[in-house]
C-alpha cells in the first residue's frame, strides 16, 4: 500500500486588480511575464522552435528554466492556456496545464477593475508540496501583476 497522501491535483487562485481589463490583459503574454512577475529574470520566445508553435522560455532568478508552450489564446474571451514542455532542473511530476483568465468587473464596488483567475491542472503524480508551491507562486505572481498595473 502506498504511503502517499491523496491530494487534489489542481489549483486555482484569483485576485481583483484595481485596473481596467485593457491594462491587465496587455501584460498577459507569456513572453512578457518578466515585466510583472518579480521571480522571473527573463521571458522570451525560445529559439529553434517551429513557427507553428508558440514556445517561450522563462528563466527564474533561482536558476530554474521552463519552456512553456502556449496551447490556447483568446483576445475575445481574454484567456491563455499553456503547458510546461521542458524544465531544468526536471520537475517531480509529469505535466501541468495552466490557464489565466481575465474578466472586466462591470458593477459594484470594484467596477472598472479586473478579476484574474490563474488555474493549474497537474498530472496525478504531483504531490501536496507541488500543489501548495503552485498556489503560493500564483498568489505571489497575481500580487506582482497588481503592483505592475497600478504603478503605471
Amino acid at each position: 500500500m502506498s504511503s502517499r497522501i491523496p491530494t487534489s491535483t489542481s489549483v486555482t487562485e484569483s485576485a481583483v486588480i484595481n485596473a481596467p481589463l485593457s491594462a491587465v490583459w496587455h501584460l498577459i503574454k507569456l513572453q512578457d511575464f518578466h515585466h510583472f512577475w518579480t521571480k522571473l529574470e527573463k521571458s522570451h520566445h525560445a529559439k529553434g522552435t517551429s513557427h507553428e508553435t508558440d514556445v517561450v522560455k522563462w528563466t527564474f532568478k533561482d536558476g530554474t528554466v521552463l519552456e512553456i508552450k502556449q496551447e490556447e489564446h483568446s483576445t475575445i474571451d481574454h484567456y491563455i492556456t499553456y503547458s510546461v514542455i521542458t524544465a531544468t532542473p526536471a520537475l517531480s511530476y509529469t505535466s501541468v496545464i495552466s490557464t489565466i483568465r481575465c474578466f472586466a468587473v462591470t458593477s459594484g464596488q470594484h467596477e472598472g477593475s479586473t478579476f484574474v483567475q490563474w488555474s493549474g491542472n497537474f498530472s496525478s503524480d504531483a504531490d501536496a508540496g507541488v500543489i501548495e508551491d503552485a498556489r503560493f507562486k500564483r498568489k505571489e505572481a497575481l500580487a506582482d501583476l497588481a503592483a505592475a498595473v497600478t504603478k503605471k
